[in-house]
């Protein structure tokens, strides 16, 4: 049975599953959908359209669903989608999407947004992606799985930020962060591959041994384009998934991938 504190103020349009918690003056506006056991603290506001999924939690202050802050947003189709398990934590900010970027901001599976973060609008997060307090994304942005950004961290619009990576803090992102790899800095460096991180996941010996040696091929080697670079890494490194996938994503890169060092 959920339960819904009687300060609080939700839309006709608010709908919602079983065991739903809605504290002291929490505001939901519009089309919004709670799944089963999330919490929404007192005081936080939720507006549509939105779906937050099941077992998420949403702290005091925070503002999900908000508009897009782009002047070219018009009303058109904007929505904003959570998974499940996810925690929003106190003044964090998410943004819905904009009908010229799609339309939909998304957010994976247990992430853990912490205090004051921004998500702009159009953003696409996979699953288990910490975000430190204050860390900031530009629209468009796109997060792979298991990455943790550092907090104050700013990334500009677009980028990417690929999986089992992580951003220290207070770091500016303008160009794509490849998987498995350590960056910090305004404007970010590549520091090495994030090896502990890769324990931690229980990736193999092998495969964080063989993972460096395409690293150290793409972003080491001197005097070779990146081209160049992944020509020899096909060439030299065993093709297992995750060099494929450091690869592609290279390969799929817009705005270009951090190199410095």
């Amino acid at each position: 049975m959920s339960t819904i504190h009687p300060t609080a103020i939700l839309s006709d349009q608010t709908t919602f599953a079983d065991d739903v918690t809605i504290g002291p003056y929490a505001v939901i506006e519009g089309e919004v959908h709670l799944g089963n056991g999330t919490i929404i603290d007192h005081h936080a506001t939720i507006k549509g359209k939105t779906v937050i999924g099941s077992s998420c939690r949403v702290y005091p202050y925070a503002l999900v669903g908000t508009d897009p802050q782009d002047l070219k947003y018009q009303e058109g189709m904007s929505e904003l989608i959570i998974g499940n398990h996810t925690v929003i934590r106190e003044y964090a900010t998410i943004s819905r999407g904009t009908e010229h970027g799609g339309g939909s901001t998304r957010i994976g599976s247990q992430n853990f947004i912490m205090a004051y973060s921004h998500i702009a609008h159009d953003c696409q997060f996979g699953d288990h992606i910490i975000l430190s307090n204050g860390a900031t994304f530009g629209g468009h942005s796109e997060v792979e799985d298991h990455a943790i950004i550092g907090g104050l961290s700013a990334i500009h619009q677009f980028c990417r930020i690929g999986a089992y990576s992580f951003i220290g803090g207070a770091s500016g992102v303008s160009q794509d962060i490849p998987p498995y790899v350590l960056a910090n800095g305004n404007h970010t460096r590549l520091y090495g591959l994030n090896s502990e991180g890769l324990k931690r996941h229980n990736f193999s010996k092998k495969t964080i041994k063989t993972i460096n040696q395409a690293f150290r091929i793409l972003f080491r080697t001197t005097g070779i384009s990146l081209a160049k670079a992944i020509e020899q890494v096909e060439n030299e490194v065993e093709n297992i998934p995750e060099v494929a996938h450091m690869i592609n994503f290279i390969k799929q890169s817009k705005r270009g991938v951090c190199r410095r060092k």
